[in-house]
């Protein structure tokens, strides 16, 4: 069983900056690749940046390729999420997902932190 905690999220203004993080607990995050989604109000969720479960593969939508930055600690069992120069339409719940590099059926959620870009 994996636990997952989303922090970092909060009101911002456009161009403005904030690192989100993702804690994991009862089981390490060594084994599973990591992925980001959002969900923005009235659409569906959509995943954005993920990393491998050895950080050599990292991938971008274009939406936040160049702004946002993916990162695993392996000694702290955590996943962060470097935004920068955030826009309107970044205001979204961001999730952070955990899903096994193997096992897939292995695969959790955590609850998520909101992000408001505002003027």
């Amino acid at each position: 069983q994996l636990r997952l905690v989303e922090s970092g999220g909060g009101l911002v203004q456009p161009g403005g900056s904030l690192r989100l993080s993702c804690a994991a607990s009862e089981s390490t995050l060594d084994n599973y690749d990591i992925s980001w989604f959002r969900q923005a109000p009235g659409k569906e969720r959509e995943g954005f940046s993920c990393i491998s479960r050895t950080g050599l593969s990292i991938r971008y939508e274009d939406s936040v390729k160049g702004r946002f930055v993916i990162s695993r600690d392996r000694d702290k069992n955590m996943i962060f999420l470097q935004m920068n120069s955030l826009q309107l339409e970044d205001t979204a719940v961001y999730y952070c997902n955990a899903r096994h590099s193997i096992y897939h059926a292995l695969d959790y959620w955590g609850n998520g932190t909101q992000v408001t870009v505002s003027l």
